[in-house]
């Protein structure tokens, strides 16, 4: 049978297609993972895992002075210009070494008041300590899988994604079985270390190709350009993980660590099957935007991701929503209080998709007032929602919070869009995207 055009000619749906296959089987792994976390740690433990993920998560980011989606822009727009990558690469190696010792410096000195602060107690302060030594291993995998993305190589990023979690499952399964919580712990803080490792063995042949690793200087000719992907990433990443600690503190104390814990629970589920979507933003999305200069391509090019996306990710929804007692006996052991949550997360992350489709042009075109006006907006009203919904509503205010925010946040999006196109029309002209090279 002869496939439709549509559907042989889809870059997207094929990108789609391999992405839903590795999310398949890491989906599987995880639900195995998070059973066996939860049954052995208890929401308590489990709380606390997710505040180290979270802290993991604010290091991606500062390690590499948040140039990830800069990397991601840059590469896919000068792949074929070897001196610019030259350029470009020299100033990421200065952000990631300065980033680094930063990072480093901060975590190993003050370890005792970020175990109080993540874990609320100074019992982890050595895993602090360690994550403080993985701190290079971060940044450099934060670096690399930006170059991949950027490259749009997506059958060698499949490949990496899932070889990397793989072996970060098996390693957490050990640890955890064999030293409880503070083996989860220790093997989550060692997860990067693995991914780099898995990223040079697949991907170190491309990397040499395009990274000249003996030329790199400690020069900064693209410092102007990278430093406005920092802000925008401090916008983003790391001030929505501090909310989400600064939320299961407040879950913790007004009601629970059990309440933390579920919620927890719901976030991570949510997290693993955003992975499908959030994949395709970096390989597809920047790269696919960073070449559209004109509202009526820009229009066209996101009919096609809506009707790509929109509807898989319905349909996947729905089928988590109907199994929802299902996980919470297979996988989320005796967290029966997610039961509630599972509608308002699942209805929030189906407009956090759409508004995040359109949020990813203003980090293609570098417009960098309306990303972080979009992202303070949308982590203050996480914040002062959550805040205000926990008191009537409990654990399942914070979910209602998720879906309202995302609701508000996507009608500022259009509106700033329809904005930026009226006043360019036709082309990207008076944007500078291009590095000083002097």
């Amino acid at each position: 049978m002869k496939i439709p055009a549509f559907i042989r000619n889809n870059v997207l749906l094929k990108m789609t297609s391999l992405n839903a296959t590795v999310i398949v089987v890491r989906l599987i792994v995880a639900f195995f993972l998070q059973r066996e976390l939860t049954d052995i740690t208890g929401k308590a433990g489990y709380a606390k895992i997710g505040s180290l993920r979270n802290l993991v998560q604010i290091l991606m980011s500062l390690t590499s002075f948040g140039t990830f989606n800069g990397i991601v822009k840059y590469v896919a727009e000068y792949k074929q210009d070897k001196d610019q990558l030259q350029r470009l690469f020299s100033t990421t190696f200065v952000f990631t070494i300065l980033g680094s010792i930063l990072c480093f410096s901060v975590l190993f000195f003050g370890s005792a008041w970020i175990s109080e602060y993540f874990f609320y107690t100074l019992e982890y302060e050595y895993i602090i300590k360690l994550v403080a030594v993985i701190v290079p291993f971060i940044s450099i995998q934060r670096v690399f899988n930006g170059i991949v993305n950027g490259l749009s190589r997506y059958k060698r990023f499949a490949a990496i994604e899932l070889t990397a979690y793989l072996l970060g499952a098996a390693l957490t399964l050990f640890m955890l079985y064999r030293y409880n919580l503070d083996g989860a712990l220790i093997a989550i803080a060692l997860i990067p270390v693995l991914q780099v490792l898995v990223m040079l063995f697949i991907f170190v042949k491309v990397l040499r190709e395009y990274v000249q690793f003996r030329k790199l200087k400690f020069v900064t000719p693209f410092g102007k350009q990278l430093l406005a992907f920092t802000v925008m990433s401090v916008a983003s990443t790391v001030l929505m993980n501090l909310v989400e600690i600064d939320i299961r503190s407040v879950l913790a104390n007004r009601l629970s660590e059990s309440d933390a814990g579920i919620w927890t629970g719901m976030t991570t589920l949510s997290k693993n099957y955003m992975v499908f979507s959030s994949a395709l933003f970096t390989l597809y999305v920047i790269p696919k935007f960073v070449g559209i200069n004109t509202r009526r391509d820009f229009r066209k090019e996101v009919g096609v991701i809506y009707r790509t996306l929109l509807p898989l990710f319905a349909v996947g929804m729905i089928v988590i929503y109907l199994l929802r007692y299902s996980f919470i006996k297979y996988i989320f052991i005796d967290f029966d209080g997610m039961a509630p949550l599972f509608k308002w997360q699942l209805a929030g992350d189906f407009v956090r998709l759409a508004t995040l489709v359109l949020i990813h042009q203003f980090i293609a075109k570098k417009l960098v007032v309306n990303f972080v006006f979009t992202e303070l907006i949308s982590v203050s009203l996480f914040f002062l929602l959550s805040r205000y919904l926990i008191t009537d509503f409990g654990v399942e205010g914070v979910v209602i919070a998720h879906l309202v925010r995302y609701l508000i946040l996507f009608v500022i999006v259009l509106i700033l869009l329809y904005r930026y196109f009226r006043k360019n029309p036709d082309s990207d002209k008076g944007l500078n995207t291009k590095p000083d090279t002097n």
